[in-house]
């Protein structure tokens, strides 16, 4: 049995609100920094994390509110973040390696695949490169404090990552992984501010 209370739902939107803002700043500073191909991605990856955030959260909403238990949603959840992570990653990476001419971007068609090894493997390689492309943006800019605040978002993130592995039916687990998720996206947040002054 799962012990979603409201309270706890409700704070489940402010990482997804936190992640959002932070993606939409990137998008912004980004679109003329990137080609075509590489923002495409990264656009894309941020959009399919902030849609799986979302999802999860309205899931626990209406489970708590004992509206109905809508499991699609919360399914959806781990492939669609996962594959999200791997796009964006794949995007800054893109930008800081090379410039990419308009008729660049390729077909990126995930594939259907069940299996938590999977999701975890991608994730992890996505939040990699995302968060290896903001740090080498920072150290360009000489920016130190900006890779400290990602370099600490990164670990959170992975920590988050870890303890979905765990039982997620306990409503301590729960509290603690949320704790960790808003602290990991305001750092993010943090981060993304200061490489924009």
């Amino acid at each position: 049995m799962k012990e979603f209370t409201v309270p706890m739902a409700l704070m489940d939107f402010l990482p997804v609100i936190l992640f959002a803002v932070a993606a939409v700043l990137l998008q912004r500073e980004f679109y003329y920094k990137m080609g075509k191909g590489a923002f495409a991605l990264f656009a894309a990856g941020t959009i399919d994390v902030i849609c799986a955030g979302f999802c999860k959260a309205l899931y626990k909403l209406l489970y708590a509110a004992g509206i109905c238990d809508l499991e699609p949603f919360n399914s959806i959840f781990f492939p669609l973040q996962s594959i999200g992570f791997l796009l964006a990653g794949l995007g800054v990476i893109a930008m800081v390696c090379r410039k990419q001419s308009e008729n660049e971007l390729k077909s990126v068609a995930p594939v259907a695949v069940t299996g938590t090894m999977f999701f975890v493997s991608i994730m992890i390689v996505g939040l990699g490169l995302m968060f290896t492309g903001l740090c080498i943006l920072a150290a360009r800019m000489k920016k130190p404090l900006v890779i400290v605040f990602f370099v600490l978002s990164f670990i959170c993130m992975l920590g988050m990552g870890y303890l979905s592995s765990r039982d997620f039916s306990g409503s301590a687990v729960n509290w603690m992984a949320q704790c960790i998720n808003t602290g990991a996206q305001l750092l993010l947040l943090l981060g993304v501010l200061q490489l924009r002054k």
